[in-house]
């Protein structure tokens, strides 16, 4: 059984204190880091842009996942691949040529994903499902960290699951937004194989014995 992934979101760390939750990452069972990219226009909110991005790579010892919740990403592809980015993941409702924008991805030499919001429907990925590295659900509505969980999220990672399953594909299903030690045991049996936690690592007294019980779930 492929060992199931912890990805902090690195939104809900500390700008202040930026490289030392950064270093606490590195040091942590967390396989990717987590990286929320907003313009606040596709969602109601701004996060950080280029330069951030690039503070962060200069430290990071692991895997940056990407996720943009931008209109228009195509813009930028080439760009968030020179500031090393490995794995990009774009919305499906951002994207007028997904399949052209997945290429493009992939092309740069990076992993390519798609998000797709709460109500958004996992058929509508089934045409590009094979060319996916990643889908990444959104189980809380993008924009804002600290949100609560959908619940509706458990029946949607099934069907994505088995989606991947009968096309012969290889994506990876990546879960965001309130996810804790509540529901991660259920969203990995479910058939997730990434879970990305915010507040719940951030917020908590021991941020490297918080993530270490996550991975523990995750994989028991």
């Amino acid at each position: 059984m492929n060992s199931k992934l912890i990805a902090p979101s690195v939104l809900a760390a500390d700008f202040g204190n930026l490289q030392r939750d950064i270093e606490m990452i590195n040091k942590s069972e967390a396989d990717w880091f987590h990286i929320d990219i907003m313009d606040g226009v596709f969602v109601p909110n701004i996060s950080y842009g280029m330069p951030v991005l690039k503070a962060i790579a200069k430290h990071a010892k692991k895997t940056i996942d990407v996720h943009l919740m931008i209109i228009d990403p195509d813009r930028y592809i080439k760009e968030f691949a020179e500031l090393g980015s490995n794995i990009l993941t774009v919305h499906y409702e951002a994207c007028t040529h997904l399949h052209r924008t997945i290429q493009a991805i992939k092309a740069e030499g990076m992993k390519a994903g798609v998000a797709i919001n709460p109500h958004t429907n996992v058929d509508l990925l089934k045409d590009v499902i094979k060319d996916l590295d990643l889908v990444l659900v959104m189980s809380v509505n993008p924009g804002f960290g600290g949100q609560s969980f959908i619940e509706n999220t458990y029946s949607k990672v099934r069907q994505l699951k088995e989606m991947i399953v009968n096309h012969s594909a290889s994506a990876l299903i990546e879960v965001d937004g309130g996810v804790t030690d509540k529901n991660a045991a259920k969203l990995v049996k479910a058939g997730a194989d990434v879970l990305v936690a915010g507040s719940y690592v951030f917020k908590a007294k021991d941020q490297l014995e918080t993530i270490k019980g996550l991975k523990k779930i995750a994989n028991s």
